[in-house]
């Protein structure tokens, strides 16, 4: 009888201890699964103070707030952001680092063969875009030889400009050169690293002519430190009704916009992902984050999965149509 008991009190004991093991390893795995647990890194691609910076420094603490951790910029500047996108496809896939990702720079960054960048939107995992900012043309308030669009396209016609855009192949510089095709135009590209060094290089005489968007030009344009003479819309846009469109004057079809997004590198584990998608849109949409950008001239253009590789999809398309403005060739 006594060895009978034995046995049964020896058995209980290691079914306890066995259960015991397993719910501590359940807890563990379950805190190793949470996440984030830290700080998040968001490499914004561009230099502090452009239309890019700005709309993330107004972003992520409405995320933060979601996600319950610090979401922390770091501008990794050059390359037409591809220095910054080329940091983040050289990590791990964590979570703990994503990066703004402005279109169409992405996708001239790996289409542009002379670069020889093995790379495409298949390694990126998107998250979500967040503005949709159009395109503006912007000289000097005091420049008295520019008081219209038009002044400047019959200039330009007669005389070569120097004319700011943020990269090679950027929203700005296609712009530039569908004006000069369209026009005859004499627009010659400055490449800088965004609108900071635009600026500076109009208001210091450098350049003539900014191409920038009007979420980096609105304030200022409103304050008469710069003076917008045209937007790349096919509409007026709400925070400068006053400044006409190129279609207005004749010269239709010549639109340029930055989308500007967010995405991880390939591989990111689909809770993690699904997690950050939800507290992006949550953030995006929240009706004073929406109030916030408005005042800045920062259009809010929400997408998600399907709908923004879409879009990324298309701005690829729209790269490859003007190749011939660039003078590459395709890959063979």
């Amino acid at each position: 009888m006594r060895n009978w008991k034995t046995f049964v009190l020896v058995a209980l004991l290691v079914a306890a201890l066995v259960a015991a093991a397993g719910c501590g390893g359940g807890q563990q795995a379950a805190q190793q699964e949470k996440y984030p647990t830290r700080a998040i890194t968001v490499i914004v691609p561009y230099a502090a103070g452009g239309g890019t910076d700005v709309g993330a420094r107004m972003l992520l603490p409405y995320v933060e707030k979601d996600l319950g951790v610090p979401l922390t910029v770091v501008n990794k500047v050059g390359g037409g952001g591809w220095v910054g996108w080329s940091e983040l496809l050289s990590g791990d896939t964590s979570g703990y680092t994503i990066a703004y990702i402005n279109t169409p720079s992405l996708q001239a960054g790996y289409l542009n063969p002379s670069v020889k960048r093995n790379k495409s939107l298949d390694d990126f995992e998107v998250i979500a875009n967040h503005v949709l900012d159009y395109g503006a043309i912007v000289v000097r308030a005091d420049d008295n030889r520019f008081n219209t669009i038009k002044d400047l396209i019959e200039y330009a016609k007669k005389n070569e400009l120097i004319a700011t855009s943020t990269g090679v192949a950027s929203d700005d510089h296609v712009a530039m050169l569908k004006l000069n095709k369209a026009s005859g135009t004499k627009f010659v590209a400055l490449q800088t690293k965004g609108w900071a060094d635009g600026k500076a290089a109009l208001l210091g005489s450098h350049a003539d002519v900014v191409f920038a968007n009007v979420g980096e030009v609105a304030v200022p344009h409103k304050e008469k430190e710069v003076k917008v003479l045209a937007v790349m819309a096919e509409k007026r846009s709400k925070f400068m009704p006053d400044v006409p469109t190129l279609d207005e004057i004749g010269y239709k079809g010549i639109y340029s916009w930055s989308g500007r997004g967010l995405a991880a590198k390939k591989g990111l584990p689909k809770d993690k992902l699904d997690k950050l998608v939800a507290a992006f849109e949550k953030a995006v949409t929240n009706p004073g984050h929406v109030k916030k950008m408005e005042e800045m001239g920062l259009e809010i253009k929400f997408m998600k999965g399907d709908e923004f590789r879409k879009f990324l999809k298309s701005d690829e398309d729209a790269i490859k149509s003007v190749n011939n403005l660039l003078d590459w060739k395709q890959a063979q």
